[in-house]
């Protein structure tokens, strides 16, 4: 049957389908320009927990809970997870930039209190955006 003859009701649900697509796609393309705070706060999330990760791991290495190998792996790792996203924020120079920066300032043996601080601030900025 050509797709003239067809019945109108067969052909709703590809005019649904095909106008979904085109909405789903507007709304990444809007998401993916955005810039500023909103923007970051997924990065902001993620630096409070890489530092919060970081914490725990001189803890326990400084306890002896862990070898020097697997302390430098991951103290090496979760630095560039930090630069990786401090890199993508699209306003560096905002309050959350400059307390990534100063959490990638810390040396890698940090005392676990002081990258602890670093998060706690990271999760204030945080709350205040979402709540925003």
């Amino acid at each position: 049957m050509p797709r003239s003859e067809v019945e109108p009701e067969r052909l709703a649900p590809e005019t649904v389908i095909a106008g979904m697509r085109c909405a789903w796609l507007l709304a990444f393309l809007l998401w993916g320009c955005s810039k500023g705070p909103d923007a970051d706060l997924p990065s902001i999330g993620e630096a409070r927990s890489l530092g919060a990760e970081w914490a725990l791991v001189n803890e326990q290495a400084a306890k002896g809970q862990l070898t020097r190998t697997y302390t430098e792996s991951m103290r090496k790792q979760l630095r560039e997870q930090l630069q990786s996203t401090a890199s993508s924020l699209t306003q560096p120079d905002s309050g959350y930039g400059k307390e990534i920066r100063a959490l990638l300032q810390q040396p890698d043996d940090a005392a676990p209190a002081a990258l602890r601080a670093h998060a706690d601030k990271l999760k204030q900025i945080e709350d205040s955006l979402e709540s925003a």
